[in-house]
């Protein structure tokens, strides 16, 4: 566990690193943005703030194991891994809006056991590790125990999602529709933004129908520790299937009921 706490504080000031390296770039034109592969935009912000991080983690646990969305694998002989997104939410960050922050994940023996999640445009984050519970921290305040909404009906519930068009690309707009139809309100509040609202009793649902398993690696352990659920679309808590939501417990069987309906 001492090994475990001691990545846990540092994962915490990792992401505040590497998140405030991107306010160089934020709201300014001192960056292009480039396309990759998927269509995905990146800058230079995405890539400064992964070295940045990448570098800190190799100097301090050289025998972990990395990766990272913008630079790839590096293998350890630790058992720990290190997931990381430099920016989640680049679509936002490159329209000048701060809903966007920097994640990272580690896995343990591939158990996700750490999460830390920086929103340097609102200096916000949430970090957990598991056993330890969630802490939420704004500015320079006292950090406080981040726990999910006490919300037991969808009808009562905000969800949010990142972009609604996602779910016509993996053919569960019938899944976004019903959601939307039942929850009290739907908002565009994506990204990690989207589950730090959830670990923290803002809203009660984030969902997901695309997402990568730096997306996800962070916010398990977080909404985890925070008294939530953060599963795969078939209930599995997994980061690596391509799918996600993460909820308050007392909407959980409602929103996998919609979700197992159309998937079926």
């Amino acid at each position: 566990m001492s090994q475990h706490l001691a990545r846990s504080e540092f994962a915490w000031q990792l992401a505040k690193q590497g998140g405030m390296s991107t306010l160089e770039y934020f709201q300014s034109d001192r960056f292009t943005v480039e396309k990759k592969s998927d269509r995905s935009p990146v800058t230079v912000a995405d890539r400064n703030a992964e070295q940045i991080m990448r570098s800190e983690i190799q100097k301090h646990f050289p025998d972990d194991a990395i990766v990272g969305e913008e630079f790839g694998a590096k293998q350890g002989t630790s058992g720990y891994r290190w997931i990381l997104d430099p920016i989640d939410g680049t679509k936002s960050f490159i329209s000048g809006v701060p809903l966007y922050g920097t994640m990272v994940g580690v896995e343990f023996e591939s158990d996700c056991v750490i999460g830390a999640v920086y929103c340097p445009g609102l200096d916000e984050g949430v970090y957990a590790l598991t056993g330890n519970g969630a802490w939420h921290q704004k500015g320079n305040n006292d950090r406080t125990q981040a726990q999910v909404s006490t919300c037991e009906k969808l009808s009562e519930a905000v969800m949010v999602t990142s972009e609604v068009i996602t779910f016509d690309e993996v053919n569960a707009s019938e899944i976004y529709k019903t959601l939307e139809s039942k929850a009290y309100v739907a908002r565009t509040w994506g990204d990690c933004y989207g589950y730090m609202l959830v670990a923290t009793g803002r809203v009660e649902l984030m969902i997901d129908p695309m997402l990568n398993i730096w997306d996800a690696a962070a916010v398990k352990p977080i909404i985890e520790e925070a008294g939530g659920r953060f599963v795969d679309w078939k209930g599995e808590p997994k980061i690596d299937t391509g799918n996600s939501f993460g909820c308050c417990p007392g909407i959980y069987d409602e929103v996998l009921d919609v979700i197992e309906r159309f998937q079926a």
